[in-house]
């Protein structure tokens, strides 16, 4: 028997961001998963002085981290309670664009393609006031058996 059919259909009431609790890393930096679907996420992160680099500025390192977190997301999505997809980034392309000028940064991930084993993702990341600041493509790798939607057992 196949793990979709042992589960069934997933709950309609399940809230994925709610059963994912925040990794130490994610809490270091302040961001939070404000949307999160199948093929989907979005993720957004107020800015603060602890990002800025020595001119001021937001760390390159600060966007590539939230276009990585929301490609990965956007591809592990899971629908199923005490379950989850695990990924890992093959390989990441950032393009620097331009500046915030608002206070806040979000990035919004999709899946544009892939098979069993990986999937190809972009990301495009900007300000609350929709200043375009970079985007980004990556490879991803599924980890387990996670390119099943089921996902594994946490």
């Amino acid at each position: 028997m196949k793990t979709a059919e042992m589960l069934g259909e997933p709950p309609h009431d399940y809230d994925p961001i709610a059963a994912e609790a925040p990794y130490p890393y994610q809490e270091l930096l302040g961001y939070e998963i404000a949307a999160w679907e199948k093929d989907f996420c979005r993720v957004e992160m107020p800015l603060e002085t602890r990002h800025e680099n020595r001119q001021g500025l937001p760390h390159g390192g600060v966007h590539a981290t939230l276009l990585d977190t929301a490609m990965g997301f956007a591809g592990s999505w899971c629908p199923y309670p005490g379950r989850a997809r695990k990924v890992m980034t093959l390989s990441l392309t950032v393009n620097y664009i331009g500046r915030p000028g608002g206070t806040r940064l979000i990035a919004e991930g999709r899946v544009t393609g892939g098979g069993r084993k990986s999937y190809f993702a972009e990301a495009r990341l900007t300000d609350d006031q929709g200043a375009l600041i970079a985007t980004a493509t990556a490879s991803m790798r599924f980890r387990g058996n996670s390119g099943s939607i089921e996902g594994d057992p946490v």
